[in-house]
């Protein structure tokens, strides 16, 4: 599979509902890459822009290292680890979790889910929306999948499933709903995609579960904004410094086609917006140009005064009470 394309990969997409600024920014930044974008609103779970429809409502693809969300997510709720608990890694090599989702190290994600166990990283897994529809009557949406067992340990086991993903199929929604939850402290909406102005205008949030994860945030924030400032995505700051970007990526490859994740959100004093980018190709596609791509986006965003209190999207006022209800 090429990591380009030469058609329009927008062609079909239903765009009446979206933010034209968002919508504009992520169309320039994907450029003719074979992937797709996804913007949301995390105070309420609305899609500001879905770019490459098609793919974005798709059943996914193995989520590579962005699956070391969930993973640390659970081991913190566990009280398995802090973000400064050094686990060892063989002979005299100790890491602590903002150090190993920076760099994306597998074998201490693979030492993470050895130490939980299957049934525990499933649970929160689930609780995390993985194996679920993550819209709200989205026309088209498929279903990722999340094995029922642990995979066989000839395919790595629970440490492969909980470094690369391996077995589990995760969509672009469902990364963008979790990654939503840890931008806006702990609330799972469900992703809902207006498509008349008549919805945006009368637009109101779902909330499918509230997640206990608000002590922990702070834990795993140190890694996300490593990976940006010093680690695996530090090249989404060779387009864009202004503010604040919190993100994992993720790079692997399925049956000779490579994959690159990108998720993230724009911590900034008027608001966050999550985005992620999933491509798919050959040798060019991996998470770092992902994360490129996303600064591209960011940048675009930025620059046409997305970021400047007074942008606002239709359902600011409807975010905002959402929010003081639900801390």
């Amino acid at each position: 599979m090429s990591s380009f394309v030469v058609e329009d990969v927008t062609a079909g997409d239903i765009t009446t509902g979206e933010d034209p600024v968002v919508r504009q920014a992520a169309i320039d930044a994907l450029g003719n890459m074979n992937g797709t974008v996804v913007a949301v609103e995390p105070t309420s779970g609305r899609v500001l822009a879905m770019v490459n429809q098609k793919l974005a409502l798709s059943s996914g693809a193995q989520p590579c290292s962005t699956i070391k969300l969930s993973v640390a997510l659970a081991a913190l709720s566990e009280g398995l680890i802090s973000k400064d608990t050094p686990v060892t890694l063989g002979g005299h090599y100790r890491m602590n979790l903002t150090t190993a989702l920076a760099h994306s190290n597998n074998a201490y994600f693979e030492a993470l889910g050895r130490k939980l166990g299957f049934e525990k990283v499933a649970y929160y897994a689930h609780q995390y929306g993985l194996g679920e529809l993550a819209g709200y009557d989205i026309p088209g949406e498929e279903l990722g999948t999340y094995p029922e067992a642990v995979i066989p340990e000839k395919l790595g086991g629970v440490g492969k499933m909980c470094s690369f993903g391996e077995g589990v199929s995760m969509t672009p929604l469902q990364l963008g709903a979790m990654v939503s939850a840890i931008a806006n402290g702990g609330t799972l909406y469900y992703l809902q995609h207006p498509t008349t102005p008549e919805e945006v205008a009368s637009f109101q949030p779902r909330i499918k579960r509230q997640l206990d994860i608000a002590p922990v945030i702070p834990e795993l924030s140190d890694g996300m904004a490593g990976a940006v400032q010093y680690g695996t995505a530090r090249s989404l700051r060779l387009n864009f410094n202004e503010e604040e970007i919190l993100g994992k990526t993720g790079t692997c490859s399925h049956e000779g086609t490579r994959y690159g994740w990108f998720a993230s959100y724009a911590n900034t004093s008027i608001g966050r917006v999550v985005v992620v980018i999933f491509l798919q190709g050959g040798r060019p596609t991996f998470g770092p140009k992902a994360a490129e791509i996303a600064g591209r986006m960011y940048r675009n965003m930025y620059d046409h005064n997305f970021f400047v209190a007074g942008h606002g999207t239709p359902s600011d006022s409807v975010a905002v009470k959402t929010v003081s209800t639900n801390p």
